[in-house]
Formats: structure tokens, sequence, C-alpha cells
């Protein structure tokens, strides 16, 4: 007979994806082990291997979880009735409020991808493909025509933004949203206008 999933079976797994996502932020993928994940979400060793068998599919469901979200917010956005500066400002400013909370996912990322299996790394990367070519088409929209055929420096770009949005997690921690918003407004602006555009 199959086993009943508990009614707060999805609260409790949302739990240890945030808890352990904080403990390997803290301690190192490699480093941190399933019983100190298991103490800090205050369950069992036994529980936590109820939900996750390994510790790989851990930090595949935290990734995954983080990923899938961000990209169903950020590639979904309605932006058709707006310019494209106007549609990369939102993208920006959507990217940087999804960004809150969620500095221990975005920091165990590189480390988590690599030690997962090429099957499981594909998914992720499909994510990851599906934002970058999101915010690209939007840059190109946004770039003079000189520009938009020449597909590696188009590429360069649009990782150059992402490495601005990604910078801000690093260096502010404790941003609230009116930061975020003035940041990404920021980045929107230099990349639009430069060091002659305002960057108030």
């Amino acid at each position: 007979m199959a086993r009943t999933i508990a009614k707060d079976y999805d609260d409790k797994r949302r739990h240890i994806l945030r808890v352990a996502a904080e403990v390997f932020a803290n301690e190192g993928i490699a480093r941190a082990s399933m019983n100190e994940v298991a103490r800090t979400c205050g369950i069992s060793k036994a529980n936590i291997y109820h939900y996750y068998p390994s510790k790989d599919e851990l930090v595949f469901d935290i990734l995954d979880t983080y990923l899938a979200e961000l990209r169903e917010l950020i590639c979904t956005l309605d932006l058709t009735s707006l310019t494209p500066p106007d549609q990369l400002a939102a993208l920006t400013r959507a990217v940087l409020l999804a960004y809150e909370g969620m500095d221990n996912e975005h920091k165990i990322q590189r480390e988590g991808l690599l030690l997962l299996s090429i099957e499981k790394q594909s998914i992720l990367k499909g994510y990851q493909r599906e934002l970058v070519s999101t915010l690209s088409q939007i840059l190109i929209a946004c770039a003079p025509v000189r520009l938009r055929e020449d597909k590696p420096k188009c590429r360069a770009i649009t990782m150059s933004v992402f490495g601005m949005l990604n910078w801000f997690y690093m260096w502010n921690p404790n941003a609230g949203q009116e930061d975020r918003v003035r940041y990404a407004q920021q980045v929107t602006d230099l990349v639009l206008n430069g060091l002659d555009g305002d960057h108030s």
C-alpha cells in the first residue's frame, strides 16, 4: 500500500529547502552534511531522508525550485505594451525584486550545478538559458541596428547586465525593495545611455 502524503508535506519541504540553502551557503555544499541540515531544520536525520534520499536530490530540488520559479516570473512578464527601453527597466526591476530573500539559493548555484549529474545540470541550465534569452531579446531591441547582428557582442552585453544585477546581491544583502528598484533603474540608464545617462 502506497504511503499517503501528509497535508503539511509541501510546507515542510519548503522549510527544508530554505534552511538547507542557508546551511549550504554558509558551509559549502561539499562540506555540509545531511545531519547538519536535519539538525538545523529541527527534524531527525531519518525524517529528512524521507523527503530527500541523498544530498544531491536536496541540492537539485533547491536549485530547481528557485530557478523554475525565477524563470516563470521573468520569462512570462507581459511587456508587450512597453517600449524596448521600458521593457529593459521592467525586467531588471523584476529580477532584482525576485532576488530579494533568495541570496542563499543564488549563492550556491555554481557549486551546486557542478555537483549534479549531467542530466540534472541540463534541466537547470535550461532555465538559465531562457532567462538569458529573454534579456537578450530586449537588449537587441534596444540596440542600434549595427550592433544587432553582432551576436558575440550582444551575448557579452547580456551577460554583463546579468553580472551587474548579480553583483547587487553580493554587496547589498540587506537592501530593500526601494534600493533594488533604484539600482535596477541605474543599470538600465547605464546600459541605454552610458556614462552620460541619469544614474540617480
